[in-house]
């Protein structure tokens, strides 16, 4: 083999150790932003301070509002309302879960009477959605109850955890 060879081999391997470094890299900023660090407790969830009446999130000019919420067996019932002025385009129903004192999670159902889902909305500019009355299962193990939603802002985003009361 010349040394011209080797040096074009030698400069091939050097992009493909590269490629894959920025690879790794991406792989774990994205399970550093899906996967918090340890296990975290449903207590942790706190309410967030850009948005009002509570309980609400606010991600980057798109917001979440809980209300009426109500648990009737191991059913959990509540409206929600979504207003989009950020940079996502639409809101989705599984983006939503409610996750329970011992960690399980649940999607949104529908087999109850009056719950509601949908399956895209097309929104932004500052438009609102809803109220919609959605409801998951929760087991009856504890009272603390919290709504996961993750927005839909590409990739590498957020999600974001409203503590129920």
């Amino acid at each position: 083999m010349n040394r011209f060879m080797r040096r074009r081999l030698l400069g091939y391997g050097a992009v493909a150790a590269a490629l894959l470094i920025a690879l790794m890299v991406a792989i774990a900023a994205f399970l550093a932003l899906q996967l918090p660090f340890g296990r975290p407790g449903t207590t942790g969830a706190t309410p967030n301070v850009n948005c009002s009446p509570t309980p609400c999130a606010n991600v980057q000019g798109y917001t979440l509002w809980v209300s009426n919420v109500k648990l009737d067996g191991d059913l959990v019932s509540m409206q929600i309302s979504f207003q989009n002025s950020s940079s996502a385009t639409h809101g989705i129903s599984r983006r939503l879960q409610l996750i329970d004192s011992k960690q399980h999670a649940s999607g949104i159902v529908t087999s109850a009477s009056g719950c509601q889902t949908w399956s895209r909305h097309e929104f932004d500019n500052g438009a609102t959605f809803g109220p919609l009355k959605v409801c998951f299962q929760a087991k009856r193990d504890g009272f603390t109850l919290v709504l996961r939603w993750s927005p839909d802002f590409g990739l590498f985003c957020c999600r974001t955890d409203i503590k129920l009361t």
